[in-house]
């Protein structure tokens, strides 16, 4: 399975929150930039291509990441912009694109693989969900049975749908073959201005296609904003190891 599969970790972000100079995906978790955990992930599933998202003053962030590819997303413009970035990178890879944000660094292997499989199910789009203890800042996963109909944003969400506990992690599957197109039809009419990476699930739909999510842990999908949540990241991944 996975030598036809593309990773793009997206990496264009500053961390300003981190309180330090690096960009966020060089901050240290157990001594390995974050990135370099994902790295080591996927090149462990022996996936065909890895695409990272840089920023344009991202130099340090391409020196970690050789041999694999590198793309500069030029402006932020929102994560479908950041993916769109790696169309020339992939633009003959015709099958399973994993699309990873670098603050997500001890995703397992597993994971990474269930959530590709269950695109061989006939869905275009495969969404990594999970429960967390306090749903309120994230987007909602909105099911119904199998069928991932749509994701709400918190601020956009219905109080029927805020009552919804099943999260988006940011993680998604997508067949190549259809991911491209979706992300030319993504529009920027949003307070952010900014093209979402979680619209392509509608326009997906509106296309006939199937979408699914399926459900990992919580304390799995952390991110890192801070160096609080760093420090927790680390605490998680020590006793996995231990």
């Amino acid at each position: 399975m996975n030598n036809n599969v593309a990773v793009v970790i997206l990496a264009a972000g500053k961390g300003s929150r981190m309180k330090s100079d690096l960009p966020k995906a060089l901050m240290p978790v157990c001594g390995k930039p974050m990135i370099r955990h994902i790295l080591n992930t996927v090149e462990n599933m022996k996936v065909s291509e890895v695409v990272v998202v840089t920023s344009k003053d991202g130099d340090l962030v391409r020196q970690e990441i050789v041999p694999h590819k590198y793309c500069i997303q030029e402006q932020q413009l929102g994560t479908g912009h950041a993916v769109a970035c790696a169309h020339e990178a992939l633009k003959n890879f015709d099958g399973k694109v994993l699309v990873v944000y670098c603050d997500h660094p001890i995703i397992t292997q597993q994971t990474f693989e269930r959530a590709l499989n269950k695109l061989d199910e006939g869905y275009s789009i495969v969404v990594l969900g999970f429960y967390p203890q306090d749903a309120a800042r994230y987007g909602r996963l909105k099911m119904n049975g199998d069928e991932l109909e749509k994701i709400v944003e918190y601020k956009d969400a219905t109080e029927e749908e805020k009552n919804i506990g099943f999260c988006n992690s940011g993680v998604m599957a997508f067949d190549a073959k259809v991911l491209f197109d979706l992300l030319s039809h993504l529009k920027n009419n949003n307070a952010a201005g900014e093209y979402y990476l979680t619209d392509t699930i509608e326009i997906a739909r509106q296309k006939g296609l199937k979408c699914s999510a399926i459900e990992t842990s919580a304390e799995e999908v952390a991110g890192a904003n801070t160096q609080e949540e760093l420090a927790q990241l680390e605490k998680f991944l020590l006793a996995r190891s231990a």
